[in-house]
């Protein structure tokens, strides 16, 4: 997916992180573009389209998915020129006519994009051919080319100039400290020292000297780099993986803000992840294996003893609860792809999307070595965590990542959280400090990794809804196990994107395998936009409504502007959760059953679904994407369908789709341009693990099955305008849409009483 950048209100980015003055300018620096750039930033993912954002390519692409209402005076006038310019010199007599300015259609705008993205500079054959396709002159095609790459460059010496201005400042205010702190110490008459304290200003003298050397070094690299690197190329100062903070003082930015000198940063995350390693791989007395769940359980008392924890007593601090688990798995992925994922914010954020909302790497500490700068990289990240409902509060958590090669077939990644850094932070945001957690990643045969993963944090305790108690409670909501299910899912969709050999009973009613990319990835969007439309982040503010039947349901709302896909207009969010004595297996059975889809879906009327197409995406037969057409007496209809499964939670997430717009994602075309509205279910354990009587394929099993926690997610658009605002009538319908819809459910599944 593209990382956009567009030309927003500032207000409208920095809201998405929530930090303290003191952060704010570091978090200035990676969205610093935000609101200056005149077309979107779109850095194209690879072909594979993988949920950890596949590899990028170094070079940032320009993307002018908006250029349509955006589009430049200075392209207007280009094109002018290039239509008066045919008429050659003349009669100078002549009144001199202006020629009327030219707008490209979207369309025309979108395939000279695409062409763009392939050929920045493309010759003679290809202006000719684009030419006629789009019914355009020669001309007009190489002059938006020629503004397209102007565009570029002047977005890129913006960026490059506002580095440099920033260092700039930084070594006069350098300059100036060195200067007080020597006029402090010295006689104003003879400049001898004048306290008792002259190694030590000598000292820090010499350490202002050599930092001030290092920063006129780094204002001489950004200069060769504005001259350096030709329009359309990325230089060192802005790649993707993160190198960009290299050129800004993160030593500066933790001595200044958080009183933490780098080499005590190091110490630290050196000491969490000897205790990653200890805890990854210690068996009992450190953990037991609980006999009724056989989930593993660390012995508090012996974990104290073993790194010598010393009680901090309640100092002031709001109560906290410790959650530790431990979990081991294969995926299927090869290590230094999966590595990198964790040290790409971007990929992480892709690579969990039921789990991260929100994701920032706010500074780096310490580029790494080896090819990709990964191998001993330290850096501070910030992350909001939230489960797939609005009724569980976020987590926010600062916390350091040091990434580690332990031997040539296993790395190593800490989290961890440090005092420094949570005291100086608004108190308002650090609900959850991570003791150090991670994982340790092996390198198997085949493209396959073992994991082991552990995740060890402190939470301040809050009010979580009865339903949903239990299962955060446990620590299975955000433990390891629910991490490791969805590292699992997502690599194993993965290999079936890239799989040149999947059977065709596995596409049914796709002919190619680039019709079959093209619809995993309007699925996968589709899902992801769901996971982040759900959820309780800050991105959304709830309204809580009760429906006729007595059910809470909460309900948001929000404006696209500009995004193509998403239809534009005001978007109203519906969204609630109910607990069902069903178990989760017999529950997803049913929702994605498109046999039975008429039996809790109003749209369809009652009418039958009929599969187009059905692709698998994972080993079980839940994990698929299917195209359904509805039929009814009013019109007909198309609906794509994305359903995963993993051992935790369960998803059916479906969008209704333009038919021709879904005929041409089938054939191969692109699908990022179509826009899609999901819609969909989160089904999860209730955490309850022997409660009994509840409905079970299993018959043998009801004492054992615990019942589902089901949150039922509606969107709906109710108007094109962006100015409008949801009315009480859409409220109404959206309200009545989903108490309709879960009383089916629960009387298909005779448990009208649950």
């Amino acid at each position: 997916m593209g990382v956009d950048m567009s030309n927003n209100p500032p207000t409208s980015r920095t809201k998405d992180f929530f930090v303290s003055p003191a952060l704010s300018l570091s978090l200035a620096g990676i969205f610093r573009d935000a609101g200056a750039a005149a077309a979107s930033v779109d850095v194209e993912e690879g072909d594979e389209g993988s949920g950890g954002g596949g590899q990028r390519e170094d070079t940032a692409e320009i993307s002018s998915e908006n250029s349509g209402p955006l589009r430049s005076r200075s392209e207007d006038d280009l094109d002018g020129e290039g239509e008066q310019d045919d008429d050659g010199d003349g009669d100078k007599n002549k009144k001199k006519k202006r020629k009327k300015y030219h707008r490209h259609t979207a369309e025309q705008i979108r395939e000279m994009e695409a062409l763009f993205k392939e050929s920045p500079h493309p010759d003679e054959k290809q202006r000719q051919q684009l030419s006629k396709q789009l019914g355009l002159a020669p001309r007009q095609v190489k002059f938006w080319f020629q503004n397209r790459r102007t565009q570029i460059k002047a977005i890129q010496e913006r960026h490059e100039n506002s580095l440099l201005k920033s260092e700039m400042d930084k070594l006069r205010d350098e300059n100036k400290a060195m200067r007080e702190q020597i006029n402090k110490a010295c006689c104003p008459n003879c400049g001898t020292a004048t306290t008792s304290r002259d190694a030590s200003v000598t000292t820090e003298e010499q350490q202002l000297r050599i930092e001030n050397a290092r920063l006129k070094a780094e204002v001489e690299k950004l200069r060769a780099a504005l001259g350096k690197y030709p329009p359309g190329a990325t230089s060192p100062s802005c790649s993707s993986t993160g190198k960009d903070q290299d050129s800004r003082s993160s030593l500066d930015f933790f001595t200044g803000i958080f009183g933490l000198e780098k080499s005590r940063i190091t110490e630290i995350v050196n000491q969490a992840m000897e205790e990653l390693i200890k805890m990854a791989t210690a068996g009992e007395p450190l953990w037991i294996r609980s006999v009724e769940t056989g989930r593993e359980i660390l012995n508090y008392d012996e974990y104290v003893k073993e790194f010598s924890i010393k009680s901090s007593g309640n100092s002031g601090r709001p109560k906290r609860s410790i959650e530790a688990s431990r979990e081991t798995g294969v995926v299927f992925v090869d290590l230094p792809r999966l590595v990198q994922s964790f040290m790409d914010v971007s990929q992480w954020k892709e690579m969990f999307p039921c789990l991260i909302s929100k994701a920032a790497t706010v500074d780096v500490i310490s580029i790494g070595e080896g090819p990709n700068g990964i191998n001993g990289a330290v850096q501070l990240m910030f992350a909001e965590l939230q489960m797939l409902t609005p009724m569980v509060p976020t987590r926010e958590v600062y916390f350091v990542r040091y990434c580690k090669q332990l031997s040539a077939e296993q790395w190593a990644i800490v989290d961890v959280s440090i005092d420094k850094v949570e005291d100086n932070i608004d108190a308002s945001l650090v609900k959850c400090r991570k003791r150090p957690s991670g994982c340790i990643i092996e390198d198997k045969s085949n493209g396959h990794c073992k994991v082991i993963w552990v995740e060890h944090v402190e939470c301040q305790k809050n009010t979580v809804h009865t339903m949903y108690r239990t299962i955060v409670n446990s620590g299975l909501a955000f433990g390891a196990r629910h991490w490791m299910a969805t590292l699992q899912l997502q690599c194993e969709r993965l290999v079936f994107f890239m799989a040149t050999n999947v059977p065709m009973k596995d596409s049914t009613g796709v002919a190619t395998l680039a019709g079959r990319k093209s619809i995993l990835k309007l699925a996968q969007r589709m899902t992801w936009s769901f996971c982040h439309a759900i959820g309780a982040s800050s991105f959304h503010t709830w309204t809580k409504v009760s429906s006729k039947t007595g059910e809470d349901i909460r309900v948001s709302s929000r404006k696209n502007l500009n995004d193509p896909g998403e239809p534009h207009g005001v978007i109203l969010c519906a969204v609630s959760s109910v607990w069902l004595p069903v178990s989760p297996q017999v529950l997803f059975d049913f929702l994605r059953d498109e046999a039975r889809r008429n039996e809790w879906d109003i749209i369809s009327n009652g009418g039958p679904a009929q599969s187009i197409a059905n692709l698998a995406k994972g080993q079980d037969r839940g994990n698929a994407v299917t195209i359904q057409a509805m039929k009814s007496k009013e019109n007909n209809m198309w609906i794509i369908q994305d359903s995963c499964t993993n051992a935790y939670e369960s998803m059916v997430v479906f969008a209704p789709v333009d038919i021709t717009g879904m005929q041409s994602v089938m054939t191969g075309c692109d699908s990022s341009n179509i826009a899609i509205l999901s819609s969909g279910f989160s089904i999860l354990p209730d955490g309850l693990e022997s409660r009994p009587l509840v409905i079970t394929s299993r018959q043998e099993e009801k004492s054992t099955e615990a019942g589902s926690l089901l949150t039922i997610a509606f969107q709906i658009l109710t108007s094109t305008s962006t100015t409008a605002k949801p009315t009480m009538e859409s409220v109404e319908s959206v309200n009545s849409l989903i108490s309709c819809t879960l009383r089916s459910i629960k009387t298909s599944l005779q448990c009208e009483d649950g």
